[in-house]
């Protein structure tokens, strides 16, 4: 019995620097190797939110060498999961993937102590996303 390939998720958001990035540091950070991890903007900022690094630093989890990437059609094409955080319709849709909205507030800027309930809340996401592809996965 060959082991499946590695399923695939994609985190979207408009500037790639703090909800798609809290995202991909959860999933990297929970499900290790097992699923690979992508995220990117529309329209890609500077640099990754510094509230949204020392909100995850406060949980054991380092994005601080993280860098807003461009999205591209690439990249969606390369996903099982295409997560969106309020990209509207900037992302392309192709058949075949599972695609969620994640409706989460913007950290863009807000201090860390706003921050924290958007990564709490995105942790919560991201445990049931794991949840959901183990399931799949074993099917």
């Amino acid at each position: 019995m060959s082991s499946s390939p590695l399923a695939s998720v994609l985190f979207v958001c408009v500037h790639n620097a703090g909800r798609s990035q809290m995202a991909a540091g959860f999933l990297d950070h929970l499900a290790g190797d097992r699923i690979e991890v992508r995220s990117a903007g529309s329209v890609p900022g500077d640099q990754v939110n510094p509230a949204a690094v020392e909100a995850m630093r406060e949980v054991g989890v380092d994005i601080s060498a993280a860098t807003p990437k461009i999205l591209t059609t690439e990249a969606v094409q390369a996903s099982d999961y295409v997560i969106t955080m309020g990209c509207g319709d900037a992302c392309p849709v192709f058949p075949g993937k599972t695609y969620l909205d994640w409706a989460l507030e913007d950290p863009a800027g807000k201090g860390v102590e706003a921050v924290r309930p958007i990564r709490d809340e995105i942790r919560k996401r991201i445990e049931a996303l794991i949840a959901e592809i183990d399931t799949k996965q074993k099917a």
